[in-house]
């Protein structure tokens, strides 16, 4: 089955292909399916958003479509960046993380923190009746979410992964994600966690098709 990875992120591609060895697809990503202008993400839950980015991709590139939304949830500053992760004041993650410091400041450590990955999935293109106003939107075929639990590091550390993961650090391993290998940042992580429950889904899925 051809899958479309609804993402232009090349650290995120890069895990999640990772993360989908041996399933039964062969990955697109958006790069190979021509220019698509990217939806406007006004959910206010990570689920909400990686549905919507699903249903929009699959209707417009025609193919079963998996989507993620992902970010560093820190309870001392109320759960954000949360939702707004990618768009935290910053042009770069180095300025992202000055303006995070600034505003853990005042806060006493530990900074109690979490990656949540929601994932969705969806079949295909929106079903047609009468018109294409009248489109359907598709429904979400699997849904899942994973995280892992940490606390914010007193600074950056690490020059692998991507993101926020410099200043994540995960007690189980000692070191920020930052610091440790593509395999071992996939085995415990928030996006590493939700691809393994969508592979093993997918997997399943195929089994049973194939004996009919």
């Amino acid at each position: 089955m051809t899958l479309l990875v609804a993402t232009t992120n090349p650290g995120k591609i890069r895990e999640i292909r990772l993360a989908l060895r041996g399933a039964p697809v062969e990955l697109r990503t958006l790069a190979d399916v021509g220019p698509v202008p990217e939806p406007e993400e006004t959910g206010s839950t990570f689920a909400a958003n990686a549905a919507h980015k699903a249903r929009y991709y699959a209707a417009r590139a025609g193919l079963p479509t998996v989507a993620e939304d992902s970010g560093l949830v820190i309870d001392a500053l109320g759960g954000a960046p949360g939702v707004r992760s990618a768009r935290y004041p910053g042009k770069t993650y180095a300025e992202k993380f000055d303006n995070l410091y600034r505003a853990l400041a005042p806060h006493p450590r530990p900074w109690i923190a979490r990656f949540v990955c929601s994932l969705a999935y969806v079949e295909g293109p929106a079903s047609v009746t009468v018109a294409p106003r009248h489109q359907t939107p598709p429904a979400v075929a699997f849904s899942c979410e994973g995280t892992i639990e940490g606390d914010i590091a007193p600074g950056p550390r690490g020059a692998n992964g991507f993101g926020y993961d410099p200043i994540f650090f995960y007690p189980p391993y000692g070191t920020t994600l930052g610091e440790v290998t593509d395999d071992d940042k996939l085995a415990v992580s928030h996006r590493g966690r939700a691809f393994q429950l969508f592979r093993a889904w997918i997997s399943a899925k195929s089994d049973s098709t194939s004996r009919f």
